[in-house]
């Protein structure tokens, strides 16, 4: 089964402060962070354990981007794939309960 959920990063977010002056992009680890919280979302609660088994970052992100996270099991997990409009900005494996 595929879950998807879409989030717009405001351009007020931290993460953009100073990363980088005149050209903010959104940093990687936001962009993890979004696909653990859309896991959490779809398991009904946080994750208090897991492992980026994967993870690609193929295009960058600014400030007020409607993202698109696109979530599916796989033999190894869960895979993520975020999109910005058509474009895949990132993709992944995460693993529930890893240590």
């Amino acid at each position: 089964m595929i879950h998807e959920s879409t989030i717009t990063v405001a351009a007020d977010h931290p993460a953009f402060a100073g990363h980088f002056p005149g050209r903010p992009i959104l940093p990687g680890v936001v962009l993890l962070g979004l696909a653990v919280r859309a896991l959490g979302n779809v398991s009904g609660h946080p994750l208090p354990r897991y492992e980026i088994a994967a993870a690609k970052f193929l295009r960058p992100v600014g400030p007020d981007t409607e993202l698109r996270i696109r979530l599916g099991e796989s033999a190894s997990g869960w895979r993520f794939d975020i999109f910005a409009a058509d474009d895949v900005v990132a993709t992944g494996t995460l693993r529930v309960g890893a240590p």
